[in-house]
Parts: C-alpha cells; structure tokens; sequence
C-alpha cells in the first residue's frame, strides 16, 4: 500500500503513515480524509483536511480532479488564520511573496509579465448550442458579446491541458461562500488550485474554511465547482521561476448548466480568483436569470443626508472607472455621509414586501492601485496599510508600496524599484507600476464600512447608476424617463477602454451594463430579463440615472472634479428620490438637473453648467445611431423590441426639441 503524509493542523509537523494504520491520524490530530478506492491506490499525498465533510458530488468531483491533476499533496483549507501564516511563510521562503514591513501583514507580489490581466479572449461560456451563451452576430461582425465553446470542445482543451498538471504540486481545494453564509441570497462553492497566491487571496476575497463545508450539506447541486491551475508549459519551462503560469494555452471555462469553472494557465486575479468574475459574475448571472434576480458589475453605497435619512445606491462602471472611489467616497458636502457595502459586485432580489435588497458578494477589495491615493481616496489607503496583497506595483525602501497617484505623498529620498524588480526613479517615461496593477485587502479594514454590509437580507436599493468615461457628449447626470428607458440606457454604455482587460489605449468601447465581460448567458435574453425585472407585481423598482465624471473641454480639461464633489450628484439624485419636482429640467435623453438645482456651494473648482449639460443634436442623433447599430450588429433577432422603441423614442424627441429652437 502506497504512503501519504499526512500533515496535522498547526503545520509544525508532518507524519508519514499508512491509510490502513488509522491510529496514525488520531496521533496528530485531525479526521483522516477518506479518498475513494482509486485515489488510494494511487501516489496522491493528502494534506489536512476532512473530504468526508462535504457533499458526496462534490466530494467526488474534487477526487476526480485529483486523479486528473496528480497533484504530489492535496491541502482541504480551513480558512484559518493558522493556515494563512503557514502559507504566507511558504510563499515567502519561495520568493512569491515580499514582506513589505512598513505595514502590518502586507506582502507584495509580482508576477510573469504576461500574466497580468483577465484573458477576456481566451474565457469561454459553455453549452450545448451556441444560442444559449451568446447571441449570432451579422455576417463579417466580431462577436464582443462573450466567447462560446461546446462542451465536447471544453473537454478536449482540458484533456490538452490538465493531466498531470499539478505533478510536484499541492492541490489546495478551497470551500467557500459568496456572501454572508447564512444569507438567503448567498452562493456556495468549492475551487481546486495549485496556487498559494490564490489560497490567500480567496480567504480575502470570501468566506472561506470550514464553516462554509458545514453549510453546504444537503446543498449537492446548487455547489459550484471550480478547478485552476496556474499550468506548466508545454516545453516544462517556466519563464518566471516564483509565477508559474503558461501563457500561451491560457483558458478559462464558465459551464452554467453544470455550475462548473475550469480555469488553465493563468494565476492573475480574475482568471485565478473563481469566486469573483466567473461565479459572481458569469455563472452568477445566469443562476438570476433562471431564478428571477440580478447579478451585476455594480458597487453598493449607503448615503444619509443631512436630516439622517439613509437611502442605498447600486453602480455599474466598467473597470478602473472610479467604483472603489464613489464606494469609498469622503464626500465634500456638509452633512452628508457616505458608506461602503462593497465596491464591484452586486446580487439583488425583490424580497416578499416587493424590495429590491442587495449584497456584495464578496469579502474583500480587488481594486485598480494606480489612481488611488490620499487625495482620491483617502479610505481605500486606510483600508490597505494591513492584511493586504499588493500585486505589480512599485516597492518603496522604507518597505512601503508606491504606483502612479502617490508622488506626492512619496519622500524624493526613497528609493524605488518598479514591479519588475529594477530601480525606478521619478519621471521616468516607463509607469512604476502596472496599469492593472492591484490591492487585495479585506472589507473589515475599510473605515467606513456600513453597519449593514454583512446583513443577511441584504440593503433596500433605491437608485441604480450607470456610467463610464465619456469625455464628450454625455451630461455630468441624467435621470431615465421610465424603467425601459433606464434598461436602455444600461445598453447603450460606452466607456474609454481600460488596462483591467487586453485592451491597449483610449478608445470608446461599448460596455453594456458594464458587463460586456461577464455576461453568463445570451445578451439579449439578459435584456428581456431586466425588461421583465420592471414588471414584477408589486415591485418597489429603484430609479435608473446615468452619470459621467470624466467630460472634458476643448482642451482636454475635465469640466468637473469628481472624487468627493460627487457627492453634490447624489445629493441631487437623494432629492430626486424625494419627489422634487422644481430640480428637474426634462431633456431629449432624459431629466437632467435644472439650473442651480446642483448645490456647487464651495466647489473646489469653477464649471461651466452649459457644457456639462449642454444638448448636442449631431452627438446624440450619431450616438443613437451607434448604439442601435451596435445591438443590432451583435444581437439580431435576440435584440428586445422595447430597446428599438427607446432609441425611436430619444430620436423622435430630438427632432421635436430641434425644431422648437
């Protein structure tokens, strides 16, 4: 009979022993894992942990994956804070991790260049009809809608990839929940790795260890599994010895109907991080399309005015569009409070009193770092000096972090090195940090968490924006005329591209719901289920606005400051929200802000109302034009009638508003 080690819960010591001396595990303290005949007859080494504990599905789908990965060593997490010293220590002793002493607990780490951002090209929906996942574009169009992939081509490319991919590896398997776990609303879900890095920041990212096995029993198929592998190259060569990854066969895998996640190749966040983009996200929306809920790309903020009445707001921007900053915002108008329920991901659902009731998902921040500071968000950089993994960004020699955004909070008598590792110094042409360069820091640290953030219910939203970086046309704000029109203009997103995905400069992308990545199903059934959202009886629906922060003049100069003087927007959405009639000045497009209506009392900078809100014809004629063509160029015959007839609408009301002046 074959050997294992069996390594006890406090990591101090490992045992070898036989599974057929079953006395051996009760010498070191734990429950002896209890693989099937054909994993143990194999070389398979278990680390600690209880395979008994979960589900029998699940318990066979992870034994299935060992046999196909041939990990030397397989680790059940338990999520505590033991655990996490002994893998940060590991990771340390293999150079995956830095210390960064200037702070409590926090690490840098810094990956192969080519594993830096979310592979969107490379990331599949799988189902057995092409329909299902994403929608047929016109002739000679490239789909931008998502990628599609049968499942019997699914399985050829894991074959391709997976056995033996984990050989001189340890296999952590990792249960965890999506949202507090004894919300009504939260998911559950196992993933399989090869990687340290994505252990540690799972454990931030989510609920994680043994009180999320517990949960999952008598819960077999509503269990996502997850499987990653940061891969080994074809020729076994790793170009960046401490980051393995394998580039050039990078997949990633979101199987709905089987609640399945397959990712190969990659160890950055969204590729490797499970929980997040894949099951939040892609399969996560497809579980609310069939269950009659939403799951989107959206920040959750509480907001109390100076009478402390509080209202919640839900926010979609694409990536690096300023989420974490508007859910951490520090805003400059007296009286107003604002607080943090999360910062990327929303799960909504209508609860019996017809309220739309929201959680984040998550359990911590997986934010953009370059941009962020004292002056742009002053509780994000509170939120990160502990219990935080920094990844490509620049090391100062004090042991403290830096990027782009941070000059001048940095001593000149520092010095720099870059997240290559090379020294780096001021104005030089080439970034210290990576443009996608990222922070994974728990919820807890951030100082204005709101008091109801882990609420099981979840928080009653009453407005949703939508928004991105427009540098012409789109007004500062604008107020949907009704729920269609507010679908519609979650469709009509467009947004400068940024450095989250593959995309290389500034051009205007179109990025409905700012889910264009992460969609799980079909678009244009995702827009007949936002439509049928609006005609739920008895729905307390939340108003729909649409924001811009990033307009510029001819110059080139934003016409206004954002960051905390947003806070003066949400003051005008709150009153709106309030029924005030006299701060509405109805346009073409939608409600925008009367004159004066906005409180710009001691405004940091002087603006021009006219430009902010100003109606260009020729712009909104064209980006009606654009916007139809786009769907219908994408979507076809999946296209909802009711978004043609919201497009109508805006034109027709142009041409009416044209001619009375």
């Amino acid at each position: 009979m074959p050997e294992y080690t069996i390594i006890d819960s406090s990591f101090q010591f490992a045992q070898v022993c036989q599974f057929s001396k079953g006395n051996a595990f009760s010498t070191i303290g734990i429950t002896p894992p209890t693989p099937s005949k054909e994993i143990r007859n194999s070389s398979i080494k278990f680390a600690s942990g209880n395979l008994n504990a979960f589900p029998r599905t699940v318990r066979e789908y992870i034994e299935e994956k060992i046999k196909l990965c041939q990990p030397d060593f397989v680790h059940v997490c338990n999520g505590t804070d033991q655990e996490a010293r002994y893998l940060t220590n590991l990771m340390v002793d293999q150079k995956v991790l830095i210390p960064l002493p200037k702070y409590h607990n926090c690490y840098l780490a810094r990956t192969n260049p080519a594993d830096v951002a979310r592979v969107e090209s490379k990331t599949f929906l799988i189902s057995k009809t092409k329909q299902e996942s994403v929608p047929t574009p016109k002739d000679g169009i490239v789909p931008q809608l998502g990628n599609w992939m049968s499942p019997e081509d699914m399985e050829k490319a894991v074959q391709e990839r997976f056995p033996g991919c984990m050989k001189g590896r340890t296999m952590y398997v990792i249960p965890f929940s999506m949202g507090p776990i004894n919300s009504p609303i939260a998911k559950f879900g196992v993933e399989m790795t090869d990687s340290p890095y994505v252990v540690l920041s799972m454990r931030t990212m989510t609920r994680m260890g043994d009180s999320v096995v517990q949960k999952m029993k008598g819960q077999d198929d509503k269990i996502v599994r997850a499987l990653h592998s940061a891969g080994t190259p074809a020729n076994g060569v790793q170009q960046v010895q401490h980051w393995p990854c394998d580039p050039e066969r990078v997949v990633v895998f979101n199987k709905a109907d089987t609640l399945e996640i397959i990712s190969y190749g990659s160890n950055y966040g969204g590729n490797s991080l499970l929980g997040k983009k894949c099951m939040a996200l892609r399969i996560g929306s497809h579980i609310a399309w069939k269950e009659g809920w939403l799951a989107e790309h959206m920040l959750i903020l509480g907001i109390t005015n100076p009478e402390g009445k509080k209202r919640y707001i839900a926010a979609a921007f694409p990536s690096a569009c300023g989420k974490t900053n508007l859910a951490m915002m520090n805003p400059t108008l007296p009286g107003y409070e604002i607080t943090c329920v999360g910062d990327d991901i929303a799960w909504m659902k209508f609860n019996d009193k017809g309220e739309l009731r929201a959680i984040n998902p998550e359990n911590g921040f997986f934010g953009v770092a370059p941009g962020t500071s004292n002056k742009t968000n002053p509780n994000a950089m509170k939120t990160i000096v502990s219990d935080t993994i920094f990844t490509n960004v620049a090391m100062t020699s004090d042991g403290g972090i830096y990027w782009e955004g941070l000059e001048k909070e940095t001593s000149d008598d520092l010095k720099i090195t870059d997240w290559h590792g090379n020294e780096w110094t001021k104005g030089s042409k080439t970034p210290s940090s990576h443009p996608n360069s990222r922070f994974c820091a728990p919820c807890k640290n951030c100082p204005i968490m709101d008091p109801a953030w882990e609420d099981p219910e979840g928080v009653p939203i009453d407005a949703i924006l939508f928004g991105g970086r427009r540098p012409e046309g789109i007004p500062l704000v604008y107020e949907s005329l009704s729920w269609n029109h507010g679908v519609y203009m979650g469709a009509s997103m467009r947004s400068e591209a940024t450095a989250a995905a593959e995309h290389t400069g500034k051009i205007i992308m179109h990025d409905p719901f700012a889910m264009r990545p992460f969609f799980g199903y079909n678009f244009g059934h995702y827009l007949r289920h936002w439509l049928n959202i609006g005609k739920k009886p008895n729905a307390k629906l939340p108003k729909i606005y649409h924001v811009n922060w990033f307009k510029k003049d001819k110059e080139g100069n934003f016409l206004w400051p954002g960051y905390g003087e947003n806070s003066r927007v949400l003051d005008w959405i709150f009153r709106r929200l309030d029924g005030e009639k006299s701060i509405e000045e109805t346009t073409p497009f939608g409600i925008v802000p009367a004159k004066d209506a906005l409180n710009l009392t001691e405004l940091s900078q002087n603006i021009d109302y006219n430009q902010l809100f100003d109606i260009d014809y020729d712009f909104w004629k064209k980006e009606c034009d654009d916007v139809l063509k786009y769907l219908e160029d994408h979507t076809q015959s999946d296209l909802p009638a009711e978004i043609k007839q919201e497009i109508e609408g805006i034109r027709a009301r142009l041409e009416q508003r044209k001619d009375q002046n």
